[in-house]
């Protein structure tokens, strides 16, 4: 029984003792509540991965994770050089890389979490300040922001930790700014179709009146040629005509009724004429 004892406590001894560091992290003893000191008084190093031992109830370890840690900022304002007020949503690459420091200065996640949101706003903040929105939102971004991680990161280094890089994952309008940023927009977009209308009006008017005066001009050449064209006919006709009545008046005389005949008897018409008198009819009555 008493064996049994003793090898459980033995069990408990070596399970209280034992302790193991993953590659992805590093580790500090703490003795008493305090990081563990070399025998000259120097803070011990930190642990490097692999197993380790501690004295139960006496030391403690404390891992902390050595991969790339990612903060997301709350969205914050911001005020531009042309006096905009924009809402900045950014985020950080930070790590650890003196765990004794960052124990010391920080201790805890949340609490470098809460660190960086302050460095980072500060310097985010006065940044933008030199610059319009207009700059914000083009390629001199990533100017500003390798701008914004280099002074970060030199504000951070005392505190054990590296930032690796500060972005803007998106940048809007506040929520007060929204409706009326939107009206003057529609209000703009409005203006210019006006003028476009206006414009289009103007050039419809002008093409209408060249088109109008175009087909005034050609109708009046038009309608000149044919008035010559009317002239030379009946110039023509009156010359003949009298061409013809100078070769056989009698003939001209008879062919003149004849064409008088065809257009008076027509169909269903009806004329009354005194056959005595009638020169009209004068073909008729009188042999010739």
């Amino acid at each position: 029984m008493t064996f049994l004892v003793l090898v459980g406590l033995v069990v408990l001894f070596l399970w209280s003792s034992l302790f193991a560091v993953d590659q992805r992290e590093t580790a500090i003893l703490l003795q008493f509540g305090k990081p563990l000191e070399t025998e000259n008084g120097e803070p011990a190093p930190a642990l490097e991965p692999g197993l380790h031992y501690k004295w139960p109830f006496v030391q403690r370890a404390i891992i902390f994770d050595t991969r790339i840690l990612v903060y997301d900022a709350q969205p914050a304002e911001v005020l531009t050089l042309d006096k905009k007020t924009l809402v900045v949503d950014n985020y950080a690459k930070w790590r650890i890389v003196d765990p004794l420091v960052f124990y010391n200065k920080l201790a805890t996640i949340p609490r470098a979490q809460a660190r960086l949101d302050d460095i980072i706003y500060s310097n985010l903040r006065e940044a933008l300040g030199r610059y319009t929105m207009e700059d914000i939102v083009s390629e001199e971004r990533d100017l500003i922001m390798t701008n914004v991680t280099l002074r970060s990161a030199e504000q951070v280094r005392e505190l054990g930790i590296e930032i690796l890089d500060v972005r803007i994952k998106r940048t809007d309008l506040p929520a007060e700014n929204e409706r009326a940023i939107y009206d003057r927009m529609k209000a703009e977009r409005e203006q210019q179709a006006k003028q476009y209308r206006a414009e289009g009006d103007r050039e419809y008017a002008e093409i209408t009146a060249e088109a109008d005066k175009e087909r005034t001009i050609i109708l009046a050449e038009a309608e000149r040629e044919a008035q010559i064209i009317r002239g030379q006919g009946d110039a023509n006709a009156t010359r003949i005509y009298a061409e013809a009545l100078s070769l056989d008046e009698d003939f001209y005389a008879f062919q003149r009724s004849l064409e008088a005949y065809v257009q008076s008897f027509q169909e269903n018409t009806r004329i009354i004429l005194s056959p005595e008198d009638s020169r009209f009819l004068r073909f008729f009555t009188t042999p010739q």
